[in-house]
């Protein structure tokens, strides 16, 4: 067992060698034309946009206002530092103060993550140093820190912070529970729980295999689902529903960091399309007494009033007793919820997710009920906010409960509240275009959610719960909205990038504001000079950066950065928004973006126009918006077009030059998916179902299919310990396009993964793009 990955290892060392030596070489141009402006591109930019995250660090972020909103919590680093910090403002006086510095705790030592944590981050696209993320306890008397592996709690009234107890490894997932008395978290695989003030915790699982988990969400709910939680308290802190997680069915495969020979590849299960998935099951455990069924869910109590601690000190838990439902038919655990004054809530979806079901659990006995059903025949998506349980009036046994819901049954989302027998109301007309729900306002008897119909822009709305009235818009300015709210009162903290406006953070109290957060990251060194628009018969979104020394009369050479798969909007009003296509603008381009067939907020049958073969409709939709465009721009020069992204935007690059090269003169592909049945099975198969159902679907779609075919100059950009795209996609790619003697640029990026996190890296690497862009274009 231990010759394989070492051969697998000095196989992809001697590949690197000869790919970057053997494809490097020349490769065929566009023709050359003498009519490219002089560029204005500030040489420094690139260095300052490393360094800076992108003029992101120092914003403020993870923002937790206290339960009165007395106080706003949030996490800052400096401008040029990715280390955070905890930071308070004072609502009633605008003061800001340290709660806890990281370099307080480790105090010299060097931070370190547990490969949990650091499979975590790299699900949530985070290079967040320091102080990643914490937890208000619900009354408001705690703050719970993770730093290093280790657990810290500080008492907001004093300042005391008291390190918790770390025997039995590294924390993971650590949370309060409801009454603020314990914290739980995964070490090793295993649950546990900790008295915060005895400062005694013990283990609540025992897993019995290495490949078996308890309390950890698998791959695909992390970077597929957008679920990371493997485990829920029940609201009066007396028992917790878990996942357990058994990927011995799910084939291993290997990263490993060629630029050092030594260091072992890292093994991960990762569930390739068509292939086994992680078995997930739902268990429940007690914490407090001796059976799960203690768990209280009285409809009686408050749904906001906090649980009291029991004070008895914790006994053995028993062996956890299973939730069950029809996990043959619906293996995918999407959502879990358990809310006070409700029962505990379940999504689960089918392996082609055309059915799923939301799910009632009697904790008393593990069984469930179906409180409501969703199909569609292409794929149902999913809106991590919801359910949300409503905390009504009438709370006697035997009342009917409602929840929100959201739903795309009607052509557009809509959100809606039902009941348990099935009963519902729409809440929000298609036409808002709601994107998601961000608060309940029991008192007031509202939702506040993001909702607009211009896919480009996000907005506030306030959404009655009762009666006919309709839902009151709360931004104006064009641009990106959102909130934070406490749970009681009226304070909440309004984010917003508009296109007048960089990002800024204001505390309101209602509609006045009392405040702002400070962010104390650096100015961008100019404004993008963009134009908003939508284009061709479809009226597809488009965004058009110019140089800044823009020539009238003159013809520009035309960059597409691109993304245009499913789930993303890559055309966003935003003052800030396009800095990096500025500056490649600046160097003598116009830069486009466009969204077309299926990107999100253009309602459902948009979106599934690529059910079944995911670049067909793409690149149509991006050939006729550019030469649209072309058409309204004299300026702009479609006999001298290049192509680039990442990820998927990678994916299609490399399509785009392969398939139309009368189109595109040039690609850089980073990152790119080369055969989807190497991709992850949730992701790949919501979109081109299963490989043994479409098998000329995959053909079509994979770059292997067309590699003979390139006659483009191509950059291939990839990490060579990316676990989300494995190497092995460029891999291919490369060895493809080598043996039909197709030249192209190989550039493996020794120890990256899926993000290119180290800013010498990012900048180098943008600056050698932006060469190959030019060469291939003059």
């Amino acid at each position: 067992m231990d010759e394989a990955p070492a051969t697998m290892r000095q196989a992809l060392s001697l590949f690197l060698l000869f790919a970057l030596f053997a494809c490097g070489g020349s490769t065929p141009t566009s023709p050359t034309t003498p009519d490219r402006p002089p560029g204005v591109a500030d040489p420094g930019f690139l260095a300052q946009y490393a360094s800076t995250g992108g003029f992101r660090l120092g914003q403020p972020t993870a923002i937790t206002l206290t339960p009165d909103g007395g106080e706003v919590l949030f996490l800052r680093s400096g401008p040029r530092d990715a280390e955070r910090d905890l930071y308070a403002f004072d609502v009633a006086t605008g003061a800001e103060r340290v709660v806890l510095t990281a370099a307080q705790i480790l105090d010299g030592a060097e931070e370190r993550l547990s490969p949990e944590e650091r499979a975590l981050r790299e699900r949530l696209r985070m290079t967040a140093r320091g102080i990643a993320s914490y937890q208000l306890s619900r009354d408001g008397r705690r703050i719970l820190v993770p730093l290093s592996g280790k657990l810290y709690v500080v008492e907001r009234a004093t300042g005391e912070v008291k390190e918790l107890p770390s025997e039995g490894g590294y924390a993971n997932d650590a949370r309060f529970s409801p009454d603020g008395e314990l914290v739980g978290c995964v070490r090793q695989g295993d649950l546990w729980v900790i008295d915060v003030d005895a400062g005694r915790q013990r283990r609540l699982t025992t897993r019995p295999h290495d490949d078996v988990t308890n309390g950890l969400a698998e791959f695909v709910a992390q970077e597929e689902m957008g679920r990371y939680r493997g485990w829920w308290w029940a609201p009066d802190s007396s028992a917790i529903l878990f996942q357990r997680t058994d990927t011995r069915g799910v084939e291993m495969l290997y990263a490993s960091n060629p630029i050092d020979p030594s260091e072992p590849p890292h093994a991960a299960r990762y569930p390739r399309a068509g292939t086994d998935n992680a078995v997930v099951s739902l268990h429940l455990v007690s914490v407090r007494s001796g059976d799960p069924a203690d768990a209280r869910q009285s409809p009686a109590e408050s749904a906001e009033a906090p649980a009291e601690a029991s004070g008895e000190a914790p006994v053995e838990a028993p062996e956890p007793r299973e939730i069950r439902w029809d996990r043959a038919r619906f293996p995918y655990l999407a959502a879990v919820r358990w809310s006070r004054g409700a029962p505990p809530t379940l999504l689960v979806q089918d392996r082609r997710q055309q059915v799923e079901r939301l799910l009632a659990v009697d904790v008393s006995s593990g069984a469930t009920r179906t409180l409501h059903e969703e199909t569609d025949d292409a794929w149902l998506n999913l809106d991590a906010s919801v359910p949300v349980w409503l905390r009504d009036d009438d709370a006697s046994e035997g009342a009917v409960k409602r929840f929100l819901w959201s739903t795309e049954r009607g052509g557009r989302w809509q959100l809606e509240v039902r009941d348990e027998r099935g009963e519902a109301r729409t809440l929000t007309p298609p036409e808002l275009g709601y994107w998601e729900l961000l608060h309940v306002d029991h008192e007031a008897g509202e939702a506040w959610v993001v909702a607009s119909a211009d896919p480009t822009e996000r907005h506030l709305w306030r959404v009655p719960l009762e009666g006919d009235a309709a839902p009151t818009r709360v931004t104006e300015a064009p641009g990106f909205h959102t909130g934070t709210f406490a749970r009681a009162g009226d304070v909440w903290v309004h984010a917003s990038h508009t296109v007048e406006e960089g990002p800024r953070w204001r505390v309101r109290r209602g509609g006045e504001v009392v405040g702002e957060l400070r962010s104390v990251a650096e100015a961008p060194p100019f404004r993008p000079n963009v134009e908003h628009l939508q284009v061709g018969e479809r009226g597809y979104h488009a965004v058009v950066v110019r140089p800044r020394n823009f020539e009238p009369g003159r013809r520009y050479p035309v960059l597409l950065s691109v993304y245009a798969g499913p789930g993303f909007v890559r055309v966003r009003k935003g003052r800030d928004r396009q800095l990096r296509e500025q500056w490649q603008a600046d160097h003598g381009f116009i830069v486009v973006s466009l969204d077309g067939r299926g990107t999100p907020g253009r309602g459902r049958e948009w979106e599934r126009a690529i059910r079944g073969n995911v670049i067909d409709v793409p690149l149509e939709d991006q050939i006729e918006g550019l030469r649209a465009l072309g058409q309204r721009f004299e300026e702009m020069d479609l006999s001298r077009v290049g192509v680039y992204g990442w990820s998927f935007g990678g994916y299609f690059s490399a399509m785009a030059v392969m398939r139309r090269p009368d189109v595109f003169d040039v690609g850089v592909a980073g990152a790119p998916v080369c055969d989807w049945a190497d991709y992850d099975t949730h992701y790949t198969e919501r979109f081109m179902g299963l490989p043994a159902e479409n098998a000329a679907g995959y053909e079509a779609a994979n770059v292997l299919t067309h590699a003979p075919r390139l006659e483009r100059p191509l950059m291939v950009i990839h990490g060579t310990s990316d676990d989300n795209v494995y190497f092995v996609h460029a891999l291919k790619m490369s060895d493809a396009l080598l043996r039909a003697g197709r030249p192209h640029e190989f550039v493996p990026l020794a120890g990256s993964t899926h993000m290119v996190a180290d800013p010498a890296v990012a900048q180098a690497l943008q600056g050698r793009i932006m060469d190959f862009l030019r060469d291939g274009l003059e």
